[in-house]
């Protein structure tokens, strides 16, 4: 997806243990969005950068605790720094505590069988390793000492085995060997790289010949090399730049691993086709193709106490935005069958409780990010959560927990019985600042889109809000295109920090977005510019017709990658609608874009074939054969390591605008990719942003709300 994707996993960590409270403070709480503050002051990006971020909540195998990851912000190292918290979920009010360091990072805290203790990555000597903390005390054991960094880990149902994922070179024989390879490398006074096939950067990463394997070793031995289970795989597991443990599993007796893996040699940058592969722990035999007979991906498997194979699979070859349904693998026969074939939602996030039985997935729908129980018999779904964004889980025999966030504040964790019943509040780790500000109130709503189909979309109110006055607008339009704007806390394009700044905020899910069945998400292909410009137009003529508190003369449009590609191709397209238009990462040239781009099968799909056999179908919607039309000014945005969509389509539409002498202005990031992710770049971000909102839509001494 050309898109902001949000990255699966957390950074990894470090230091020294020291068991003190924290400010995870139990608190009941509704899901409904915020009301206005009476008082407070407004929301910044300075508060957006320093506020806690929850993850990775994982729940005990006794059902007591939970552990998650905290993510804090070091301003002055211009970093995050990662912390693993644990929380006792039967003591009503229990307030959590750091059972890892303040001074590094550690991440991915797994539970061992008997629930007294957690492994969990951390660098605190040298690279990533597993380390072991026990819950009653004492100082961290360090379980590997590779010679090379572990990416991800996952233990066997009684800890007698762990799995690895490490890069390696998959002709080295032993971690020694790639490990001498890499330090040779290093040395080297040749710059240069040499390769045989496309895919030579990806993401923000140019490739190193390596790839990462999945390895076995006993837990209690694992002096020496491990196993590598995938020895011989040109591929990578996890899966890259996002892959983690969610790729591979343990059996339930701990023999056998199966993983999801993408075979594709030369014709990776344009395949979608991961199989799943079962092979045993010990490396004794090779892995065996599960699902061969699948052309496009399967992924995500998690086996059942009894032995059945759970998947996420899609059915089109090419398309990354097909539907991911559940096929389910009989132990004893080996047939498979769609068991939510009739269910019209795409799974997001599969996973089984700790009963082994109940399946849990969360899905896009109507906004939201919900999370059902899936009966592995029949297949029909219970919703246990419908509101907000549910953005991790974990079960117990009797609980789901599950981290929740959404357009009122980020992420905390919350509990719901298994069997369904009243989501309950567990932390409210960012009270003291939010506490402190004035959270703007926020409405979904609906229109008539392209086709007089029902479309869906959000207002969020500005900070000093008045009955009476109008506001000005941000019109904010999502990447993906197959993603959404729906109601999630997002760090990048966060609508609060922008309603702070005195902006109602708009955004529409346009045609194109994943959660209103996957045929609307199918209408987008092979029309970028038609039916999503289109609801466009339509989502902001009804806001403005519905909420008379917007100023639909003074209004901003902003998107980030397809939602660049939009601002593009408004300029040539609706040219006279905004008094400003920011784009970031936006497409500009479709015919470069094809070639210079890392993930093929995105384009390709997209735009009915590779660009040399269908160049119609780039250029009916490539944004440079519109340059003669433009004339709105443009705040244009790219980082330089972003190989998705590369920073010459920024440099060449800023270069647009000046030459046909268009008010513009470029801010380039040297060291960011498809995202912005260092703290002070976020702020110069956001800060540049508002001030090219402020200098067209608030003429200087002009009061934020306007009397009508």
């Amino acid at each position: 997806m050309i898109l902001d994707r949000t990255p699966r996993a957390a950074a990894a960590g470090h230091g020294a243990v020291a068991l003190a409270l924290a400010a995870l403070l139990a608190a009941a709480a509704t899901l409904v969005a915020p009301p206005a503050a009476a008082a407070g002051a407004p929301f910044t990006v300075e508060d957006l950068v320093r506020l806690k971020r929850l993850s990775d909540p994982q729940v005990s195998p006794d059902g007591r605790w939970v552990a998650c990851v905290q993510r804090d912000t070091d301003m002055a190292a211009n970093k995050g720094l990662t912390t693993i918290w644990v929380l006792e979920l039967d003591k009503p009010g229990a307030t959590a505590r750091r059972v890892s360091s303040g001074t590094a990072n550690d991440s991915s805290p797994r539970w061992s069988a008997d629930s007294r203790a957690l492994y969990f990555l951390s660098d605190r000597i040298g690279g990533s390793q597993v380390w072991l903390q026990y819950l009653s005390g004492g100082m961290p054991q360090r379980i590997t000492s590779y010679p090379l960094e572990v990416g991800s880990f996952r233990l066997a149902p009684h800890d007698e085995r762990i799995a690895v994922t490490m890069n390696v070179f998959p002709d080295c024989d032993s971690l020694a060997c790639t490990h001498a390879r890499l330090v040779r490398q290093s040395k080297t006074q040749a710059s240069g790289r040499i390769y045989d096939r496309v895919f030579v950067r990806h993401w923000d990463t140019w490739e190193d010949g390596t790839r990462s394997h999945l390895f076995s070793a006993p837990l209690r031995g694992t002096a020496g090399d491990p196993v590598d289970v995938s020895r011989g795989f040109d591929a990578d597991i996890p899966s890259q730049p996002f892959g983690d443990d969610a790729d591979y599993r343990f059996s339930p007796d701990g023999r056998e691993l199966v993983f999801s893996a993408r075979i594709a040699g030369r014709s990776e940058p344009w395949s979608t086709n991961f199989d799943l592969f079962l092979a045993p722990a010990d490396g004794h035999s090779a892995p065996v193709n599960l699902t061969a007979a699948n052309p496009a991906a399967d992924s995500q498997p998690v086996f059942l106490a009894n032995g059945d194979l759970a998947w996420l699979a899609q059915d089109r070859p090419g398309f990354e935005s097909d539907r991911y349904h559940v096929m389910l693998r009989d132990a004893h026969s080996g047939a498979s069958r769609a068991l939510t074939a009739s269910w019209d939602h795409s799974v997001a996030h599969l996973d089984v409780a700790a009963d082994g039985v109940t399946l849990l997935a969360s899905t896009d729908e109507l906004g939201q990010r919900a999370l059902y129980r899936i009966d592995r018999q029949s297949g029909s779904v219970q919703r246990l959560v419908g509101s907000g964004e549910v953005e991790a889980f974990s079960a117990s025999r009797e609980r789901v927990v599950f981290a929740l966030a959404d357009l009122g504040g980020p992420a905390d964790l919350w509990s719901v019985p298994l069997a369904g019943g009243e989501p309950q509040r567990l932390t409210e780790v960012n009270r003291e600042v939010l506490g402190a500000r004035q959270m703007s109130s926020y409405e979904q709503f609906t229109f008539k889109g392209w086709n007089d189909e029902t479309v869906y979309g959000y207002v969020v109110k500005p900070f000093g809000f008045e009955p009476g006055k109008r506001f000005p607008v941000a019109f904010v339009v999502h990447g993906g295109p197959q993603s959404s704007f729906q109601n999630l806390w997002t760090w990048r394009w966060n609508a609060q920090a922008f309603a702070g700044a005195g902006y109602a905020v708009v955004m529409i899910d346009f045609h194109g977005s994943p959660g209103y069945g996957q045929a609307f998400t199918d209408s987008i292909s092979r029309d970028w510019g038609g039916k999503p410009l289109i609801d466009l137009q339509k989502g902001l003529a009804a806001a403005v017709a519905r909420f008379p508190w917007l100023d639909g003369e003074r209004t901003c449009a902003l998107g980030a990658s397809y939602g660049g590609f939009m601002m593009n191709w408004i300029e040539g397209n609706w040219p006279d609608r905004f008094r400003c238009i920011v784009n970031h990462d936006g497409l500009f040239d479709q015919r470069m874009m094809y070639y210079a781009t890392d993930e093929l099968w995105f384009p390709e799909w997209e735009f009915g074939g590779p660009q040399y056999r269908n160049p119609q179908g780039y250029e009916s919607v490539n944004p440079v054969n519109f340059v003669d039309r433009w004339r709105t000014p443009m705040l244009v945005i790219h980082g330089e390591r972003d190989y998705r969509i590369p920073y010459s389509q920024g440099i060449a539409a800023f270069t647009a605008l000046q030459r046909r002498g268009i008010e513009s202005r470029l801010l380039i990031f040297p060291d960011e990719d498809h995202w912005v992710l260092k703290p002070a770049n976020s702020v110069l971000w956001y800060h540049t942003v508002t001030q090219w909102l402020d200098s067209h839509l608030k003429p200087s001494g002009q009061q934020p709300g306007t009397s009508k």
